[in-house]
């Protein structure tokens, strides 16, 4: 293997590896982490990190070309030609994607998933959240740390509307139409491991000022209420224009 490309397999290895730990450090370091993990993982993630930075430090003492030293052909001889061209053609669009991952990682400002993100992953069906611990916190009243994902299961679930009738909520979300019948909404995000698997989680408001835009972040107080149709809704009493809380999503 010549020097260059002996060059170009450590970057892909070495390389890419180094700075995907050194983002993760750095977005740990500045508390973006959890713009993309669930806090709980943060650790793991961390370590995973520093463990890989290591190792990319020891590979340092194995000497330039070392890795290609079983690189030889077993087979017909004609075709090797062929073999190499395209393990080098498939070498090039991978390292091309991950450097172009790794580029965008270490660039772009850290961003949280967008409203259109949570719209486009919503199906028309309630994710289950919370289980029965949940539910079991609800038909008690104890409620008061329960985040829009939590009332969502409760609402999907409530066996009795009449267990949860004029439950005073205090909520943080975005609005969003209801992909049902257009109503509107209030909905954040749950993440169980990380952004990939992020889901909508939502809730029916009624009383909502025209003005409340798509998207828009929004403190809401209001009491939860069954609708001519016996669904538990939310009848707000007040709705306050908030900013993007630093951490957007709930757990």
């Amino acid at each position: 293997m010549s020097t260059v490309a002996s060059l170009g397999t450590r970057l892909l290895g070495v390389g890419i590896t180094a700075a995907i730990a050194v983002a993760t450090i750095v977005l740990a370091a500045t508390g973006n982490l959890a713009l993309y993990i669930n806090p709980d993982g943060a650790w793991f993630a961390v370590g995973m990190a520093a463990i890989a930075l290591i190792g990319c430090v020891a590979s340092f003492g194995i000497g330039l070309g070392r890795e290609a030293e079983h690189d030889h052909d077993h087979g017909d001889a004609a075709a090797r030609p062929g073999r190499r061209l395209i393990g080098a053609v498939v070498g090039a669009i991978g390292g091309t994607i991950a450097l172009t991952v790794v580029a965008a990682a270490l660039l772009l400002p850290p961003a949280s998933l967008s409203a259109q993100t949570a719209m486009d992953r919503d199906l028309g069906v309630t994710p289950l959240f919370g289980g029965e611990d949940v539910i079991a916190l609800a038909t008690t009243g104890d409620t008061a740390t329960f985040g829009v994902g939590d009332w969502a299961s409760v609402f999907a679930t409530a066996p009795d509307s009449r267990l949860y009738e004029g439950t005073t909520v205090t909520l943080s979300g975005f609005v969003t139409p209801s992909k049902a019948d257009g109503t509107t909404q209030l909905t954040r995000l749950v993440v169980t491991h990380c952004v990939i698997d992020a889901q909508p989680a939502s809730i029916p408001l009624v009383e909502v000022a025209d003005n409340a835009a798509t998207g828009e972040w929004v403190s809401i107080e209001g009491v939860v209420e069954a609708n001519a149709r016996g669904n538990l809704v939310v009848r707000t009493i007040s709705v306050t224009p908030i900013d993007e809380p630093v951490d957007p999503y709930e757990y």
